[in-house]
């Protein structure tokens, strides 16, 4: 055998034949885009807090290069494995969800977040992909485990994490998991009819958080009311937008870093907008809509239902996140502190996103010996083993 031919045939070729190019080449130029966005926005923000000048960039730097092997390393496992690992990952994510409420550090009236060494863990972001393909799973199986069927075990799921994320609060990501688990109702084949009565709860559900959460009911009426109410950030970052024109103020020049205090998370699109303009801008919106538009392609011609209703899940949950950041800054919807993947500074944020994608080119990528719904989960382990 030629040299070529054993090197078309190695492990590496036949995951570059298989996985979707387009795609993970999207997510590492959102990562490029994370490390000039980060060191045009962060310093100020960084110097304004009295800490070194570089701390964020460095510490997204190392954020950001995990979140590129994340992507890489898991877009490489078996379909059986990604099921695995999210059963086992989401388990530990619910229990660490579930401390938060006790030991969780509390910022801003919220309990979201467990203190680590280098960094600030929330593991309600990683249980959102693991959440998705457990449920792609469970809906997907025909049979029951024990004596509920898994789509009701799905919907107890659901309903567990809710709880959880309503307690914190968090009303975003609880919001985020809602419309995942309907879009992957929907996708399953759930009626039409039934599909829109789930709407219908998640907006009561959003009406009821209008009055029982304060800070809630605030961003509404300052969203409803622009002359009521203190709207510095959102004019600080719409002003932004405006002074970059099409081309942008050109790097380094901008000035909403230096008076948002959230320039380097939450409204990281004003500071691309101001420094690198309205062109750039769209750019990054296309990148973000290709990645959602190729996963939804390569359903179409996918034939396993655990494949089509799990990456169903991870790719609306990722979109969705990326349309409020952009939508929010644009004040377009009510403000709502949730990151731009991969481009807003945060370590739990860069990598449940690169897991997330990381899933997604795995379980779209072309194998062989796939999930079969109608076997058990002993069984998938048995394969697992056996792979």
């Amino acid at each position: 055998m030629s040299g070529s031919s054993r090197l078309d045939d190695s492990p590496f070729a036949r995951w570059w034949r298989n996985v979707d190019r387009t795609t993970l080449i999207c997510a590492f130029i959102l990562i490029g885009f994370g490390y000039i966005l980060m060191l045009a926005a962060s310093p100020a923000v960084a110097v304004r807090i009295g800490a070194s000048r570089n701390m964020f960039i460095l510490k997204q730097v190392v954020f950001l290069s995990i979140a590129g092997l994340i992507v890489f390393s898991i877009s490489t496992l078996h379909r059986r494995t990604v099921l695995l690992l999210s059963a086992i990952g989401g388990g530990l994510m619910l229990g660490a969800t579930m401390l938060t409420l006790v030991h969780g550090i509390e910022i801003k009236g919220a309990r979201r977040w467990i203190a680590l060494p280098l960094m600030s863990l929330q593991p309600s972001e990683f249980l959102k992909p693991c959440f998705a393909v457990i449920t792609g799973w469970l809906l997907t199986r025909p049979r029951r485990i024990g004596p509920l069927p898994g789509a009701a075990i799905a919907g107890g799921l659901y309903l567990l994490i809710a709880l959880l994320l309503k307690s914190q609060p968090d009303i975003g990501m609880l919001s985020v998991i809602t419309a995942v688990f309907l879009a992957q109702l929907f996708v399953n084949g759930l009626p039409l009819a039934l599909v829109g009565a789930g709407v219908g709860l998640m907006m009561g559900g959003g009406v009821a958080a209008f009055f029982v959460f304060p800070h809630v009911r605030s961003r509404v009426e300052r969203f409803l009311h622009p002359d009521v109410g203190d709207h510095y950030q959102i004019d600080t970052a719409m002003r932004a937008f405006g002074n970059g024109g099409l081309l942008g103020r050109g790097p380094g020049e901008g000035r909403v870093k230096d008076l948002l205090p959230d320039a380097h998370a939450d409204f990281v699109f004003a500071v691309a907008g101001e420094e690198y303009g309205l062109v750039v801008c769209l750019l990054i919106i296309m990148v973000f809509a290709m990645i959602v538009i190729r996963t939804l392609l390569r359903l179409m011609r996918e034939n396993d239902p655990f494949v089509i209703v799990a990456t169903a899940g991870l790719v609306t949950g990722f979109g969705l996140q990326a349309f409020v950041n952009m939508a929010s800054s644009l004040h377009l919807i009510p403000t709502k502190g949730m990151t731009l993947p991969f481009i807003s500074y945060g370590g739990s944020s860069a990598m449940s996103v690169a897991l997330a994608i990381g899933m997604v080119l795995a379980l779209t990528r072309h194998q062989a010996g796939d999930i079969r719904t109608d076997g058990g989960f002993v069984s998938t382990l048995r394969h697992w083993r056996s792979a």
